[in-house]
């Protein structure tokens, strides 16, 4: 059997879950016997750091072409070679690195094209792209990476007899950013073009709910398949005593919680609750980010505590390990609700508990590993209070984290995630 994963990159600026758990299908998927997967990105170049073999370095769409093509008028039906152009892979670089790249504002009308399939998706671009897909054979199935890109679907059955899987997982966030009417509009359009789709996958029961509740779609063909992947590194457990510190570990931005955090911290640095505390700081950030980022450190700075607070710059390697390391929890108190939530099975797999909201996915996963708590009501009063209760508690640390590293290895396992993708793709093959 032979897939196709259609990726849509980020850039590598600051960790993506969904990026990532791209590349985990693509990874899980080769180890079955009797597939071969490729991948093929979209709009810009995937994470270098997770790219994996058989991963396509050409990009299709370029960001840098779809956006002038819609944005500026006499642009529109610009030659090919000037997409070439754009698209290098220098300028999709940069643009990776700018604010617009993550961000919904300005980008509605796209977004919607997108999702229809219409002017987005030029026949030229797309006769490009189907003569990839079908070199050295037609491939069985084409698994596209979120119900944003679902308006290719059409366009590539129109060219090619082929089964069409699509995962599903915080598409919420990008959509209901946008003003109404485009909100409303963009669900209607996905439910509209859900036919063309044979099935979706998605992590959680949660997402699976909230999927079919705002688009009104029946959830016969959407299947669940966890997310799991194989653990880099395991930190043992242990009794030594040592400063407390927490640690956050995702994109350092509004949406996912990092100001309640630094707000929790400094509650508890100036109580002095738990004396010799420091807040380590991983996952990178886009230049939307940098103004909400500059205005925590200048709150942190205000109290005197900046000396307690640690920037780590990479988010992959030898530097992920030396902020596992560096952290006895991990809290990652998002506004948006999160359809899973990788970063509590990084932090699990290697032996380190989290402290999350009990909102969105997370009560579903953490039933599944232990490895952690969660808190309500969703305020900065409880977050502290919850890790206060767990930093005091250094044999429930040490539990939580067995707990969870173990589950994650038996229950999340890169072979459990590839039998369940495997089931989706032999149901339709």
């Amino acid at each position: 059997m032979k897939i196709v994963y259609i990726i849509t990159g980020s850039g590598g600026s600051f960790y993506c879950a969904n990026c990532y758990r791209d590349m985990l299908y693509l990874r899980a998927i080769k180890k079955v016997p009797g597939i071969s997967a490729s991948a093929i990105p979209l709009y810009l170049p995937p994470d270098e750091t997770n790219i994996e073999s058989g991963f396509d370095k050409e990009v299709f769409f370029g960001a840098i072409s779809m956006f002038l093509r819609e944005k500026v008028r006499f642009l529109r039906n610009m030659p090919s070679f000037m997409d070439k152009i754009f698209d290098s892979k220098p300028l999709l670089k940069i643009a990776a690195r700018q604010a617009g790249a993550t961000r919904t504002h300005g980008y509605e009308g796209l977004t919607l094209n997108m999702i229809e399939g219409g002017t987005a998706f030029r026949k030229d671009e797309m006769d490009r792209l189907v003569e990839h897909l079908v070199k050295g054979g037609k491939p069985d199935i084409i698994h596209l990476s979120n119900a944003l890109i679902i308006g290719i679907a059409k366009h590539i059955k129109k060219r090619i007899n082929v089964k069409i899987v699509c995962s599903l997982l915080n598409e919420d966030d990008w959509i209901d950013e946008m003003d109404e009417p485009y909100r409303s509009q963009a669900w209607k359009m996905i439910a509209k073009e859900a036919p063309h789709i044979d099935n979706f996958v998605t992590p959680s029961n949660y997402f699976k709910n909230l999927f079919t509740a705002r688009t009104g779609l029946k959830s016969s063909n959407i299947h669940i398949v966890p997310l799991g992947f194989d653990p880099e590194f395991t930190m043992p457990a242990t009794n030594e005593l040592h400063d407390p510190a927490i640690g956050f570990f995702s994109r350092v931005n509004y949406h996912n919680g990092f100001d309640k955090l630094v707000d929790a911290f400094i509650d508890l640095k100036t109580k002095n609750a738990l004396p010799g505390l420091t807040l380590n700081v991983c996952g990178g950030f886009t230049g939307d980010d940098k103004p909400f980022i500059s205005s925590q450190m200048r709150k942190i700075r205000e109290k005197g505590f900046q000396k307690c607070v640690r920037i780590f710059h990479e988010f992959h390697g030898e530097n992920k390990l030396a902020f596992f390391r560096s952290v006895d929890v991990i809290s990652v108190p998002v506004r948006k609700y999160d359809g899973y939530g990788l970063y509590i099975l990084e932090a699990n797999s290697a032996g380190i508990p989290v402290v999350q909201p009990s909102t969105g996915a997370f009560p579903e996963i953490l039933e599944k590993t232990g490895g952690g708590i969660i808190y309500s009501p969703d305020t900065v009063e409880e977050l502290s209070a919850a890790l206060l209760r767990l930093l005091k508690d250094r044999k429930s640390i040490n539990e939580f984290g067995e707990a969870g590293s173990k589950r994650v290895r038996s229950e999340l396992s890169l072979s459990r995630m590839s039998s369940g993708l495997s089931a989706v793709y032999n149901n339709i093959s």
